[in-house]
């Protein structure tokens, strides 16, 4: 009998080690997104399960209507397409760019240029200040 034991024991064991690994934490997370999506708002700013990004105008049951694009479209998905709501300090940092330092290149030269486009529009531009000068240089002669 105590091999017969070891072996339930084992089992049990082995039953309760998946609960705590497996299934207690999917549990916990879908209990967090259930909370989220009931308490879905109009005017939230959301994100579905395919990544649409767009914000809630219109709540019926399980049915959103959510506003996407500069062309303010508006469409309807099911509450379990929501995969989470945006925060709004996460659209006032995304919309925020930084301030160009002083060193900082134009953002015309930002752009990828392979290399011998790059030295015929320096060469270009060098070219059109040695004309500039020249210019200034014909004018305090005169």
């Amino acid at each position: 009998m105590g091999q017969g034991a070891s072996q339930i024991l084992f089992l049990v064991v082995f039953i309760a080690i998946m609960y705590l690994l497996l299934i207690r934490p999917q549990r916990k997370k879908e209990k967090a997104i259930n909370q989220m999506r009931g308490s879905l708002r109009v005017g939230d700013e959301i994100v579905t399960i395919g990544g649409i990004c767009g914000r809630i105008v219109k709540i019926r049951d399980e049915v959103l209507t959510i506003q996407v694009g500069a062309d303010k479209v508006k469409f309807d998905v099911m509450r379990w397409a929501i995969s989470r709501v945006v925060e709004p300090s996460e659209l006032s940092s995304g919309s925020k760019k930084r301030a160009p330092a002083e060193d900082d290149e134009p953002a015309e030269r930002k752009k990828a240029m392979p290399k011998k486009m790059k030295r015929a529009s320096e060469e270009k531009s060098d070219r059109d200040d040695k004309d500039i000068a020249e210019s200034h240089d014909e004018d305090d002669e005169r």
